[in-house]
């Protein structure tokens, strides 16, 4: 059953909408008129988007029934949303032979696992309707990776691959599938991971090469771009007739057309110069 209050305005659901990217993207998109679901664990980090008139939903991406009471609740009010904006998602850093593994299996039942099962849910309705976007957000990570980040750069190219086959098989529905791969942004990502990186700089085989990883997020961090470019590039996606697949967008997010035209070996060899001096 459609609200009057969804049909007179487009509706977006966000998740991970209580901080960075996601908060930035629920107020940017609340300015532009959108009714905005907002979804994430920490409904208190929220209340000023509730305040603005957002709706404000506990989220755990990573557990079945979160997802699928939030999924119940959305179908039930407007029927099918005009547009899904998958932002929940974290990174863990480390050496790939040290992560433990069920560390890295908890980043992609969120990054991945998590954020496609909310999306089975959510899609039937727009599909019927044949119209509507679904917006991932990836990361320049899930086109390239780099030393101590193999983890994360491994769920994010899942997630760019799982986003292709998606927005091949909606095609014929009406349903447009779109890529967001910000750069370097500054959404608090290294502060999350500050305790994690500090503990693996004392490794005695791979401490060296994390300390140096470190130090060039911190550098790269401190030069990133605002979480508000990211809103403003998923605005733009969101309100055109004929998105494009991917935007980049954000401090170093061109380094992937230049990529594409570099050798592996050479590429691999800037990138340790770069990463690790």
């Amino acid at each position: 059953m459609t609200t009057s209050r969804s049909s007179s305005r487009r509706s977006v659901l966000i998740t991970g909408a209580s901080s960075g990217i996601g908060l930035a993207t629920a107020h940017h998109l609340l300015d532009r008129g959108w009714c905005v679901f907002a979804a994430a664990r920490r409904l208190d980090a929220m209340e000023p988007l509730r305040s603005r008139g957002a709706q404000v939903l506990s989220l755990d991406i990573a557990e079945e029934a979160s997802r699928r009471q939030l999924a119940e609740r959305i179908n039930g009010e407007i029927g099918a949303l005009d547009a899904l904006v998958n932002n929940a998602g974290y990174g863990e850093t480390g050496p790939v032979e040290t992560m433990p593994v069920e560390r890295a299996r908890a980043m992609f039942e969120v990054n991945l696992f998590g954020l496609i099962g909310l999306t089975q849910l959510l899609l039937p309705p727009m599909r019927e309707r044949r119209r509507g976007c679904i917006v991932n957000l990836s990361s320049i990570a899930g086109r390239f990776v780099t030393p101590g980040a193999g983890w994360y750069g491994a769920s994010k190219h899942a997630l760019e691959g799982i986003s292709d086959a998606l927005r091949m098989e909606l095609h014929d529905f009406g349903v447009k599938v779109v890529l967001v791969e910000p750069g370097l942004i500054r959404t608090g990502f290294e502060a999350v991971n500050a305790k994690s990186l500090v503990l693996q700089q004392y490794d005695p085989v791979w401490g060296p090469m994390m300390r140096s990883v470190a130090a060039g997020w911190s550098e790269g961090f401190r030069n990133g771009s605002s979480p508000e470019l990211v809103a403003s590039t998923i605005a733009s996606a969101l309100e055109t007739s004929r998105p494009k697949p991917r935007y980049r967008c954000g401090s170093a997010s061109n380094a992937v057309l230049l990529q594409r035209f570099i050798p592996t070996r050479l590429w691999d060899a800037l990138v340790r110069q770069r990463m690790l001096g």
